[in-house]
């Protein structure tokens, strides 16, 4: 157990596994967290409660690596404000209306906190419509036919080079997946941008090879942003639906060490980037599968996301580690 706290703490610096850590009014007040998790009061119902202690831990702690982003791409605090204004109506506008009942402006502007003549400006704006990465989101799904269906993989199960063109004997190009996907968009257009972004290369045949790791491009801000968005979207979503308590849990596991040296990280983060390549792979194979198969059944309205993390850094000083500061 580590001083200053009560309860379980596994996976820290001494041993491996989940932490669990109860935090004391003595941590709170040193992290400048209001002790209290509830200022309310049956006789003063008007009184907003206050947050509790853990989860705004949490979200200092979280908001840390993506502030971190927004001032390197010279994004300002205005700018998130008008950002999280859009998003806090939105949410509230299409998800907490009262049944049976007309959503206001007045119970919108309540939920929120925004001042009226705001939440009426955005919700006459109506929702943003996000911007996609169509060359990003086909790319995907391109990637994922071709390392799991049958045609496109080898003896060994990897995904083969494949001509540009469909030649004499040879039905499977990359000509062929590209129009397998879709027929708008011209194969050339996809292979000139893949080797831009080194999702693909050309071997000594001039066949097309898959770059194995292809997930996430290696190049190109506008395509990693769309995977960090989406990525990060379906991890959060998964945390917060475990957080609310609501329905069954959704898989969300992970691993802490710290009292590493730089080779031992070297050699975990190889270890974890096959195994994670590996279930990634099976979990892909099995989709395209149960997705072909599901095709036109009533009810085929879902979707599900399984991703991979590995996250490595300087071990941070105890003090630091209760304030939520990260390297």
């Amino acid at each position: 157990m580590r001083r200053g706290s009560r309860g379980l703490s596994l996976g820290n610096r001494e041993r491996p596994g989940f932490a669990v850590k109860f935090p004391t009014r003595a941590m709170e007040s040193r992290r400048g967290v209001p002790a209290a998790v509830s200022t309310s009061r049956p006789e003063d119902p008007g009184r907003v409660p206050a947050p509790s202690p853990a989860l705004v831990t949490a979200l200092r702690r979280l908001l840390r690596p993506l502030v971190r982003l927004l001032l390197d791409r010279q994004i300002t605090f205005p700018y998130l404000m008008e950002l999280l204004k859009q998003i806090f109506v939105e949410v509230a506008d299409g998800e907490y209306a009262l049944e049976g009942k007309r959503q206001t402006t007045t119970r919108v502007s309540l939920l929120t906190g925004i001042h009226r003549k705001d939440v009426k400006r955005l919700r006459e704006a109506g929702p943003q419509h996000e911007q996609t990465a169509r060359s990003a989101s086909l790319g995907a799904q391109l990637v994922a036919r071709w390392m799991a269906s049958p045609e496109y993989l080898d003896a060994q199960g990897a995904p083969r080079p494949l001509a540009r063109q469909a030649g004499q004997g040879e039905q499977v190009s990359f000509e062929s997946l590209v129009e397998s996907v879709s027929k708008d968009i011209r194969p050339r257009a996809v292979l000139d941008e893949w080797l831009r972004l080194g999702v693909a290369r050309l071997d000594d045949q001039e066949r097309v090879t898959l770059h194995v790791a292809a997930f996430v491009p290696e190049r190109g801000f506008d395509e990693k942003a769309f995977f960090f968005g989406r990525n990060l979207h379906d991890h959060a979503a998964a945390a917060v639906h475990n957080l609310r308590g609501r329905e069954r849990p959704m898989p969300e596991r992970s691993v802490y060490y710290g009292g590493l040296a730089s080779d031992s990280v070297e050699d975990l983060q190889s270890l974890a980037e096959q195994l994670g390549m590996d279930a990634l792979l099976a979990v892909n194979r099995r989709a395209l599968v149960l997705q072909k198969q599901d095709r036109g059944s009533e009810g085929a309205d879902r979707r599900i996301g399984f991703g991979i993390y590995f996250y490595r850094g300087r071990q941070e000083p105890r003090a630091d580690e209760e304030t939520g500061r990260d390297e």
